[in-house]
């Protein structure tokens, strides 16, 4: 035995037991909290991705009706409807950078507040709207609080919930954006445009009204040094049995490391590049499904494979997706995002093969009819249409990509994205996802109709099912299980990682 062996104490703890006793320490502190608060906060919070689930919904039943309208001021062209329905997204983009800056600047809390401004102003405008710009306006207005609100609310969330809760409240932000979808199709089936922009902006009033209520982020507070605060706001969302100051001093130990700004050095410290590499591409490929152009053009798209009544399909294929997304919540934190992420990559991808044989076979009974003629109904379309009896193949291949994207590629992202950050770059880092998400979905949505007429539309159902394939590769390979650790635990198996 030599010196140094002698010198060591017999009962040292090696790394592996002091990790088990931090984690022991943590299971006791946490078997005292109490949720409810958390579960308001989390609740008031979610209005802001309720307002945004209600701008995306909106275009699919305010469309035909601006397209019909009688007043040749606010009539739109078809190219003019696409515009309508993807000029969102341009707001979306810089709301997301704007996002990113505001949520440092000012904080979570009334980050969430500004943001429900635009929502309301945009949704007026609409509302007042006389011609084609005061329309586009609107929905510039309402994607820019579409774009914060996509980066703040799970921030918010992350920052406030413990690793129990965290991937099931997490994953409310979707759920809650698929029940506004679900709700602007709803409300579309008896409101006229204007009505429903009225309708829509109930929300985020109700946002702005219940978030004064609501604490900042402790880790927000801590940042800034004010312990008090943040022990208040712990005392708030853990809780009366738990011990706040436990906690607080806990999160300050993790920050310590953390004080430091953000500099271009930070790029090359694997703990900053790696997770900005893993958002980026989650956001990429979480578009690259082909979701926001199915959803954007629901109503069309099922008109088009011969459903009689494209509302109300549009309705059932939105409550498919509520009620999956709030499976996968339910689940989200004894599954794991990985496995729910690897069945969702599958289920798209199998389902928009089959939905791009559906109008292969369906052209094929029409001769020599293209394709484009086929799925836009454009003039000069064929006497037959696609074939009766197929049309149980589109209805049950989008039902199957509906539920495997609510169930892991429509919520995850956004979770994810939340947690794999460090303190110093969370809100750039997530503006920078934001903003490649927003801005893939702005490519696909625009490009939908030329990529049929390019490549046909079961050419490029197959191509988002390619794309949805290598969604599977890639959680495979590169995307963290998050289940169960601390935000630190998880910025640290970044460091560690080659």
């Amino acid at each position: 035995m030599n010196h140094e062996e002698e010198s060591r104490p017999l009962l040292a703890e090696s790394p592996g037991q002091t990790q088990e006793a931090d984690r022991s320490e943590q299971d006791a502190y946490l078997d005292k909290v109490k949720n409810g608060k958390l579960y308001l906060a989390t609740f008031a919070a979610v209005l802001g991705p309720l307002s945004f689930g209600f701008v995306l919904g909106y275009s699919s039943p305010a469309l035909p009706e601006l397209q019909r309208s009688t007043d040749q001021r606010l009539r739109l062209s078809a190219e003019e409807a696409s515009w309508f329905g993807s000029v969102v997204t341009i707001g979306a983009g810089v709301g997301g950078l704007l996002g990113g800056w505001i949520v440092e600047k000012i904080g979570r809390k009334l980050s969430l507040m500004f943001c429900a401004l635009p929502f309301i102003f945009g949704f007026t405008i609409i509302i007042a709207a006389q011609n084609h710009w005061m329309l586009y306006t609107g929905r510039v207005l309402t994607g820019l609080a579409s774009g914060v609100t996509s980066l703040v609310v799970p921030l918010y969330i992350s920052e406030m919930a413990h690793e129990r809760v965290r991937g099931t409240m997490g994953s409310c932000v979707q759920l809650m954006v698929v029940t506004g979808i679900m709700g602007a199709y709803i409300a579309g089936l008896f409101l006229d445009w204007r009505w429903l922009a009225i309708t829509c902006s109930i929300p985020p009033t109700l946002l702005l009204v219940f978030m004064c209520f609501m604490p900042e982020t402790p880790r927000y507070l801590l940042s800034l040094g004010k312990r008090r605060e943040a022990e208040e706001a712990l005392r708030f969302l853990r809780g009366p049995n738990a011990p706040a100051e436990w906690e607080c001093a806990k999160l300050e130990e993790a920050s310590r490391d953390e004080e430091a700004n953000f500099s271009l050095a930070d790029l090359k410290d694997p703990g900053v590049y790696k997770p900005l590499g893993v958002g980026i591409m989650m956001m990429l490929l979480q578009q690259f499904t082909g979701i926001n152009a199915i959803m954007f053009y629901a109503e069309n798209i099922f008109e088009q494979a011969q459903f009689k009544n494209g509302s109300i399909a549009t309705v059932i294929v939105a409550a498919t997706q509520v009620v999956f997304t709030a499976v996968a919540a339910i689940i989200m934190d004894r599954a794991g995002r990985k496995v729910l992420l690897i069945l969702s990559g599958v289920a798209m991808s199998v389902s928009e093969a089959v939905l791009g044989v559906y109008f292969k076979l369906s052209t094929m009974k029409q001769g020599n009819s293209s394709l484009v003629s086929a799925f836009m109904g454009a003039e000069g379309t064929v006497s037959e249409a696609p074939h009766p009896d197929l049309a149980w193949l589109a209805l049950a291949s989008m039902g199957i990509f509906i539920a495997g994207f609510a169930l892991g590629w429509g919520p995850t992202p956004w979770l994810v994205m939340s947690e794999i950050f460090p303190t110093r770059v969370r809100g750039l880092g997530s503006a920078v996802c934001v903003l490649t998400n927003w801005t893939c979905a702005f490519i696909v949505t625009k490009s939908f109709h030329n990529l049929i007429d390019l490549i046909t539309s079961a050419g490029t159902f197959w191509m988002f099912s390619i794309l949805c394939a290598l969604s599977v590769i890639f959680t495979i390979f590169f995307v963290p299980e998050t289940k169960g650790k601390t935000l630190e635990e998880i910025q640290a198996h970044f460091k560690r990682t080659r």
